[in-house]
């Protein structure tokens, strides 16, 4: 568990997501002392950030991973399945669920579920796998269901009743070597000797590598959004009461 505490803290993956995240959470016109769920919680370092926001809690399948986020201190952390949810109805002004759906055999189960905890008016801030097409061992690893289309994402928003305030790709630089890797491991079979994407490289490389995610969370925060990328990041609401 050390190593994903490393992992999460100083890769230059995590770092640069939450730049992209803090960037658009400080779009949003939250209440005061908002009630806060990050549902897919991992070892808890999102909660971390989401504290300056309201009132946090967290939500994670993997019973290891959940009791590292309790450590962290930053409220209470459950153990359960997006698609059943311990929470009771309406009970969230914000739900962040970062690359988690993919995770999940359904999406709409899941995405429906997000919807009945969330008050009317709040919001889902949801990051996902882009391009079917770059399916690969990397997918399989991680146990993905799938990747996502930006058709593919705002009609699953739309069939669980979400409105699509927002969609954006980040993650651009890399799309076309990842592409190109990904397309070759199919062309030629490789199928062996997979390393994780995710492995903790040199300070040096991380830094390097984070610049440009920097770089397109200063672009989003300005309002602007970006055409492609290896991630799709989307801004969802449940409409208001009475509408």
């Amino acid at each position: 568990m050390k190593s994903m505490l490393a992992v999460d803290e100083h890769h230059w993956w995590y770092r640069g997501r939450r730049r992209i995240i803090g960037a658009e959470l400080a779009r949003l016109p939250l209440p005061a002392h908002a009630q806060i769920l990050d549902a897919g919680s991992g070892s808890g370092r999102t909660l971390q950030d989401l504290v300056r926001y309201g009132e946090v809690t967290g939500v994670e399948l993997n019973e290891e991973a959940a009791e590292l986020a309790r450590s962290r201190g930053h409220g209470e952390v459950h153990v359960g399945r997006l698609e059943e949810l311990p929470f009771s109805d309406a009970a969230f002004d914000l739900i962040t669920c970062l690359d988690v759906i993919e995770h999940t055999p359904d999406d709409r189960v899941t995405l429906r579920e997000l919807r009945r905890v969330c008050r009317p008016g709040g919001w889902l801030l949801v990051t996902v796998p882009a391009y079917p097409a770059l399916w690969s061992l990397h997918d399989e690893a991680n146990h993905h269901y799938r990747r996502y289309s930006r058709a593919a994402l705002r009609q699953a928003a739309g069939d669980a009743g979400w409105t699509l305030v927002r969609l954006s790709s980040f993650n651009s630089l890399l799309l076309g070597p990842a592409a190109a890797v990904r397309i070759a491991q199919r062309r030629f079979g490789a199928h062996n000797g997979y390393s994780n994407d995710l492995a903790l490289g040199p300070a040096w490389l991380n830094e390097v590598l984070e610049r440009p995610l920097a770089l397109e969370a200063n672009w989003l925060a300005r309002g602007h959004t970006l055409p492609f990328g290896l991630s799709l990041m989307a801004v969802l609401r449940r409409p208001p009461a009475g509408q």
